[in-house]
């Protein structure tokens, strides 16, 4: 038996191993929920930090096994007699429909069952459904637009297609965080004004850095969980800066002051446009790596069939992995700066640091995870190095 076949048998039992195992647990988690346990914030790291290890490795185990073995090629040959410029939809279709379906009861027991066991979620089975059936149709059709869309650079340019693909990639970043604020993001939660006392102080807050009229809307995000949060997003237009209720019900005036500083941070910063540049650079990074990682006469043979897209899905998937470590390296050092602009901003470090303890003891975070866990899934610096920093300003 050849090593390419070992391989690609054991990305398949990964995959498929992976996801029978939770359709048990889910199987019997819908039968007999198990009851509401209050779990400390280590156990809840702990479980929270296997899911990301397991689901990284799914991932491109999944991934490697759909482009490179037998049910890929039988996809493939599957939609041979589609015209060459449609292809690429029905197949990236079935495989995101099909890993949608293999995806529910993952996320049913990942995202559902533990934040509800954990006591940090009280939302039926029935809103999760349908946020998640909502969330699916979402992906299944963006990718099929944008495999098509890379299917026709692959054609159109077999050599230069990774700078083509980047061309487009760009508008895409833009386009995209114009359209989620106001059309996809209302799919899932309400939107409102912030009101009040407490808009009155943000608008005070915010008049001497010139984003006293800046949109600052409260989310209920209670809908889904009990944990706090607040983040900016969309550009122009659409940017705003967004509240969890339940931060806004649950944290004093000052230390929701404070984080709304540390998100003003992020917006007098652009760091939304650094983060779609980020985006761009990987983009095109993982579309030269593609191209470079499949032997020409590959390409040459494949380039009119959607398997090359998953091929080359896969192996920036891959490289995505390996680059990890320095785009999480990256959104920390965003977050650190965010900090320090809101000490600057409201000189009252302590009471950040008061902030970020609350948040820590209502999210169940585990504040001072493993190195290795923060270098490869930290996107923000661990809570206790930034409230040490804060207690030391």
């Amino acid at each position: 038996m050849s090593l390419r076949r070992v391989l690609l048998g054991v990305c398949a039992g990964i995959g498929a191993g992976y996801v029978a195992a939770r359709t048990v647990e889910a199987a019997r988690e819908w039968r007999s929920p198990q009851p509401v346990v209050r779990t400390g914030p280590a156990a809840y790291a702990r479980a929270r930090r296997a899911i990301e290890v397991g689901q990284a490795l799914r991932g491109v185990a999944s991934a490697v096994a759909m482009a490179y073995g037998p049910l890929g090629e039988s996809l493939d040959a599957a939609v041979a007699g589609v015209p060459v410029w449609l292809r690429p939809l029905p197949f990236s279709l079935a495989v995101s429909a099909a890993s949608a379906l293999a995806d529910l009861p993952v996320a049913f027991v990942e995202d559902y069952a533990l934040e509800r066991r954990s006591g940090l979620s009280d939302r039926s089975r029935e809103a999760w459904l349908s946020d998640y059936v909502k969330g699916a149709a979402i992906s299944v059709g963006l990718t099929a637009f944008v495999a098509t869309l890379l299917g026709w650079a692959i054609r159109r340019a077999p050599n230069a297609w990774p700078w083509l693909a980047s061309a487009g990639t760009l508008p895409l970043f833009v386009v995209g965080n114009l359209v989620v604020p106001l059309y996809v993001m209302p799919l899932f939660n309400a939107f409102e004004p912030v009101t009040g006392s407490l808009e009155r102080r943000l608008r005070a807050l915010g008049e001497p850095l010139g984003v006293g009229d800046a949109e600052i809307l409260r989310m209920d995000m209670s809908r889904q969980t009990r944990k706090a949060n607040a983040f900016v997003t969309g550009i122009g237009t659409t940017h705003r800066i967004v509240l969890g209720d339940t931060l806004i019900d649950a944290f004093p005036e000052d230390e929701v002051a404070f984080v709304v500083a540390h998100e003003i941070g992020h917006y007098v910063s652009r760091d939304t446009w650094r983060l779609i540049a980020a985006g761009e650079a990987l983009a095109a990074g993982l579309f030269l790596i593609a191209r470079m990682a499949t032997p020409k006469r590959v390409r040459e043979l494949l380039r009119d069939r959607p398997l090359l897209i998953a091929r080359s899905y896969a192996t920036m998937l891959v490289a995505t992995q390996a680059l990890r470590p320095v785009l999480l390296a990256f959104s920390r050092s965003r977050e650190w700066a965010a900090d320090r602009f809101a000490t600057g901003v409201t000189r009252d470090p302590q009471t950040g640091a008061s902030a970020l303890r609350r948040l820590r003891d209502q999210n169940l975070a585990d504040d001072d995870p493993p190195l290795w866990y923060e270098l490869l899934f930290g996107s923000h610096p661990s809570l206790k190095a930034r409230i040490e920093a804060l207690e030391r300003s």
